[in-house]
């Protein structure tokens, strides 16, 4: 007994008990990370897919994030990424980039469905990271009332209520969601493009980013009802083209005026 309270008042037990802490605290990061990894990595591709992508990789990708997408000065490292991003961000025409800029321009997409996923494979296998979608998320069946509840909690004050996009600091913007795939909805989500955050599954649940998409589809199908959109927003515009047309009319009316009485 005597012995042991000797050690536990030995200089360096408390050293001892940091590095046990730390250790078993990022053993445990490591456990939980894995799983969640794991889970993500869903989507399962054929060897000559992995084989494609890389060919494809190295000719048009390489220059800018290097052989082996280890990264360089002019593009960042692809090890886990995941196939999402690589889907979304090709398959929307931003990569490859055409210009260095505050964020990627949306363009013609340079590679056909195939050649994308081909793509994807290949980034996917250097690390875990989102996998493409699933249809049964994909079918815009979801609930559009608790969609847009979602959608104005997370999303509204960057992309709009109406989801008409916004502009952001430093040249940057938020994209218009009208004409996106439900795929692509879906993949910005998980991955958090450009400035965007990631809503992984702990933030929004693939239910409730079914039910964004579906809120989404629902009020492009609507279109604006109640006249011109004037850019959905809100009474600012409104109250900006009423002004304008009523000063329009009041300065028409007094030249009208001026020029009868002389």
């Amino acid at each position: 007994m005597k012995a042991l309270s000797q050690k536990r008042r030995h200089p360096l037990a408390a050293v001892a008990l940091l590095v046990l802490g730390l250790m078993l605290t990022g053993g445990l990061y490591a456990v939980v990370t894995t799983v969640n990894q794991a889970k993500a990595d869903s989507s399962t591709f054929t060897s000559e897919q992995v084989q494609q992508g890389e060919k494809l990789f190295v000719a048009n990708c390489a220059t800018c994030h290097g052989l082996g997408a280890s990264g360089t000065g002019n593009g960042p490292s692809l090890a886990g990424v995941g196939a999402a991003a690589v889907s979304f961000q090709v398959g929307t025409g931003r990569m490859p980039l055409q210009m260095q800029g505050p964020q990627a321009r949306e363009k013609p997409v340079q590679f056909n469905p195939d050649q994308t996923t081909e793509l994807a494979a290949y980034v996917a296998t250097l690390g875990d990271g989102p996998a493409l979608p699933e249809a049964q998320y994909l079918d815009g069946k979801g609930d559009a009332a608790v969609g847009g509840e979602l959608f104005r909690v997370n999303c509204a004050m960057c992309h709009n209520a109406a989801a008409a996009g916004g502009a952001l600091t430093r040249g940057k913007f938020a994209p218009a969601l009208a004409g996106v795939s439900n795929q692509h909805m879906y993949e910005a989500m998980v991955t958090g493009p450009q400035n965007m955050p990631v809503f992984n599954d702990a933030n929004i649940t693939p239910e409730g980013k079914r039910d964004i998409i579906t809120f989404l589809n629902t009020i492009e199908k609507q279109g604006s009802p109640g006249g011109a959109a004037l850019g959905s927003l809100g009474p600012v515009s409104e109250g900006l083209f009423l002004w304008t047309a009523v000063l329009g009319v009041i300065i028409g009316f007094t030249v009208w005026l001026t020029s009868r009485t002389s």
